[in-house]
């Protein structure tokens, strides 16, 4: 694989603008407040989003063909309850702070239901790194399923996917579950998190560490914990799509993917997460043609969906399965953004040359030379960066289980912003790097144009480096 060469991107870089990105993110906040407030894969939200995104690239020039696929869908038909019941709470327990229902949870309702920690696995304190494997093996649960009462399983996060650990607590007869974030910094607060397709038939609730150290401390004590759950949830399949669009000539055996997932959570517009990096990714489409660029190599932009309801990236995947073989060696290397926008942000570039996380794999052979395209890139700007690794939770993974090369740059999700990036980014030491991360208040206002401007060039001079490398 050839090393990318310096390209003079400085027109395509100065035809992007905030204000042309801003104008796309518009038109997804308003598609939003038009559908429930929600642009998730599989609602008219969503098939709205793909619509205007095919409408401007077809008005461009491109060639766009929209991929259906089906994948399996997951919503809440009433908003889900979580109380403990007993001892007595000092404050109730408030969703979108304390809790979230998990994506493909089951339905059910138990009151006054015991809280059972696993037996094996959970560590609290916990250690200064991540250790917990709780709820990884079905022995780590006590078997309930000859109890008649309703029992609610309390895991820790950590050591392996939440679907292993709900189907677990299924298997050994638990009526609902709750994960607990596992406590290191970074790991303490609420995050989002789904479990990975149909079949789970529980409720399984996530709760920041705070939630389930309490719980877990409770247990100890004479009477344990009692808890109350009620969830109301749809799991089937559905038909959504992927946007696709060929920008005109270049090699097609040197293909380069630019791609950002289209679909927001359930619960909210998802403006940055991941209307920005759509958003971004759109505009440096449009400036494209509009400069009349004529790449060395055949450029490609996807716009895919269900990557919220993933593991798997069900549009990715469906995208490369459809693939022949050839045509998947065609790619060359591929480019992901997935939010730019971030308020509390930081300048994150994936480590193409670090260990991939959770299972510790390298990345693809050429992920090394992209990551070197942005940290160049940003050194020529004076701006600072901070490597980030690969942790498979977005539309790459489909790409590295290709063995494709992959890079890009993100402004930071619910990880916890430290003194130090504060010091060399601005922004709140303490806090998160986005605050409303799969929530409803990620709309029009929780946007940084900081960060949009300077990720975007980023993306806009990586998009073309590529593009021209022999």
């Amino acid at each position: 694989m050839a090393i990318p060469t310096a390209t003079d991107t400085t027109a395509l870089r100065n035809a992007v603008t905030v204000d042309g990105i801003m104008k796309h993110e518009s038109a997804f906040q308003d598609i939003a407040n038009s559908n429930g407030g929600t642009r998730v894969s599989g609602t008219p939200g969503y098939d709205a989003s793909a619509a205007y995104v095919k409408e401007q690239l077809k008005a461009a020039g491109y060639n766009v063909t929209v991929q259906e696929f089906t994948y399996p869908f997951f919503q809440e038909r009433t908003d889900t309850t979580f109380s403990r019941t007993a001892p007595p709470p000092e404050e109730p327990y408030i969703r979108g702070e304390d809790f979230n229902i998990m994506g493909y949870s089951g339905s059910g309702t138990v009151v006054n239901a015991p809280v059972v920690p696993t037996k094996e696995g959970i560590v609290i304190p916990p250690n200064p790194t991540p250790k917990s494997t709780s709820g990884c093996e079905l022995n780590d649960f006590v078997d309930v399923n000859s109890v008649t009462e309703p029992q609610v399983a309390l895991i820790q996060r950590g050591g392996c996917l939440f679907r292993p650990k709900a189907l677990n607590a299924q298997a050994a007869g638990y009526d609902a579950a709750i994960i607990f974030n596992e406590g290191q910094p970074g790991r303490t607060e609420l995050i989002g998190g789904g479990l990975g397709g149909l079949g789970v038939d529980i409720p399984v609730l996530m709760t920041t560490f705070a939630v389930g150290e309490e719980l877990y401390t409770l247990d100890k004590e004479p009477g344990g914990a009692q808890v109350s759950i009620s969830a109301d949830t749809i799991a089937e399949e559905r038909t959504t799509s992927n946007v696709i669009a060929d920008y005109p000539g270049g090699r097609t055996d040197r293909t380069l993917i630019v791609g950002a997932h289209l679909d927001s959570v359930p619960v909210g517009p998802g403006i940055n997460d991941n209307g920005s990096g759509v958003a971004g990714i759109l505009e440096i489409a449009l400036q494209m043609r509009k400069l009349h660029i004529k790449p060395t190599n055949h450029v490609r932009f996807a716009f895919w969906g269900a990557e919220e309801s993933s593991p798997p990236m069900w549009g990715s995947q469906a995208y490369l399965e459809e693939l022949s073989k050839a045509k998947r060696k065609d790619i060359a290397r591929y480019l992901n953004f997935d939010m730019i926008g971030s308020p509390n942000f930081v300048r994150f570039v994936y480590d193409g040359d670090g260990p991939t996380l959770p299972l510790g794999r390298p990345a693809p052979e050429g992920s090394g030379q992209i990551e070197k395209v942005f940290l160049d890139y940003f050194a020529s700007q004076n701006l600072a960066t901070e490597p980030i690794p690969f942790d498979g939770r977005s539309d790459y993974q489909s790409f590295f289980d290709e063995g494709i090369p992959a890079g890009g740059a993100i402004s930071g999700d619910a990880g916890i912003k430290t003194p130090e990036q504060a010091a060399i980014y601005g922004g709140t030491a303490g806090e998160p790097y986005d605050a409303c991360y799969h929530q409803a208040c990620d709309d029009i206002d929780n946007l940084n144009k900081t960060s949009i401007d300077q990720l975007a060039d980023g993306a806009a001079h990586a998009t073309l480096t590529l593009a021209q490398t022999p």
